[in-house]
């Protein structure tokens, strides 16, 4: 496999690299304890291509590759994880769902807004009631001549707040479960949509995860996006590649949370010399260093086949669980070197430590796509 050797992919790691160092590194604890997501810095991503990094130059998109995008979303969660979820939830659920599914007519309204970075995009699917099971929500939504009328809650949504357009799963035929689930396209100003609840959370804190609700939200029956009754088959289509934005976001953190490892232990003294001239220390990075480099390699393989055209749910899942684990136990690495100071936050390990746990739960957790393995390869 070719994975990131060409000299093109190198200078977009350098130069996301330069960025996330310059625009993001200063201010991460800043956001971090205020819970704020930096809006502000949202022109100069979307004049980078960071909006729109997998979709064409006509939809106002960078027109990346699948692991161009990987290397995007490694490099910025390298930093801040908090910016690269963001990144990956507006790419990789909510325009990439409208990009795959849409007509022609919904892609050419909806993408070019979200590719520029003109619009924020949301990704809903996930009840208070209904995780890992999507066919147990309880979000309706019913025909009503031509319009849908909405009614639900949905929970744990990545950008709510400050997104203009949202992607919602809603079930438009109660008694068929995962048959009966259908995907809409939803504007901020529709009638009936509110945001609900800013989670305060563990980790991530700067991105931003709120409730969406519909009491009696109305919207046109254009807004249908795919087939009524596909949309639990096209979210796990949708998920096939979000999957592999986590384990980019898992990469990137595990990177970033051992290299601060790797400088500290060159500079803490301990018995007269530096604590990585202790065997203890040396195979804690050595370990550190060897799973992160297997995590990208498995990330790189599943983006490569999503770039072909070509199945990748065994794969995806794969890199989403092996990235996660390999990033949290990283993060574990990490604390445990710096000691005493790796709880306290003027050092970074602490951070990567809270953020890292989400890579393990979102978008699938570690038990669901270790269900999603098995099932594929027993077929």
């Amino acid at each position: 496999m070719i994975l990131d050797f060409t000299q093109e992919n190198g200078i977009l790691r350098q130069s996301v690299r330069e960025f996330a160092e310059t625009e993001i590194a200063p201010n991460v604890m800043k956001w971090d304890e205020e819970q704020h997501f930096p809006i502000e810095i949202i022109p100069k991503m979307a004049e980078l291509g960071f909006m729109g990094t997998i979709f064409p130059a006509e939809f106002c998109g960078a027109g990346l590759s699948y692991p161009e995008y990987v290397i995007v979303v490694e490099e910025l969660s390298r930093v801040d994880g908090s910016i690269g979820l963001f990144v990956s939830a507006h790419n990789s659920l909510c325009t990439n769902h409208i990009f795959l599914f849409g007509t022609d007519d919904q892609k050419r309204r909806f993408v070019p807004d979200l590719a520029s970075g003109r619009k924020i995009g949301a990704w809903a699917i996930t009840e208070s009631g209904s995780g890992s099971d999507a066919g147990g929500m309880r979000t309706r939504a019913a025909r009503d001549g031509d319009c849908y009328v909405l009614n639900g809650a949905k929970h744990f949504t990545t950008n709510a707040s400050i997104a203009s357009t949202f992607v919602v799963m809603a079930l438009t035929n109660a008694t068929e479960r995962e048959r009966g689930i259908s995907a809409f396209i939803v504007e901020r100003d529709t009638p009936g949509l509110s945001i609900g609840k800013k989670e305060n959370k563990l980790g991530m804190r700067a991105s931003d995860t709120a409730g969406v609700i519909f009491e009696d939200c109305k919207i046109p029956a254009q807004n249908l996006l795919g087939e009524e009754g596909s949309g639990f088959g096209d979210c796990m289509n949708i998920l096939d590649g979000g999957r592999i934005s986590i384990a980019a976001l898992g990469v990137g953190m595990a990177q970033g949370a051992y290299e601060h490892a790797l400088r500290y232990s060159k500079q803490r003294m301990q018995f007269g010399k530096p604590i990585s001239e202790y065997q203890a220390t040396r195979f804690k990075l050595a370990d550190m260093a060897t799973e992160i480099e297997a995590a990208r390699l498995l990330t790189m393989q599943a983006a490569q086949l999503r770039q072909a055209g070509k199945k990748s749910t065994s794969e995806s899942s794969m890199a989403k669980l092996f990235s996660s684990e390999v990033a949290v136990r990283v993060a574990n690495e990490a604390v445990q070197i710096h000691g005493g100071y790796g709880l306290i936050k003027d050092f970074p390990a602490e951070k990567y430590y809270r953020d890292v746990k989400l890579c393990t739960i979102g978008e699938g957790t570690s038990e669901i796509q270790r269900m999603i393995i098995a099932r594929e390869i027993l077929r």
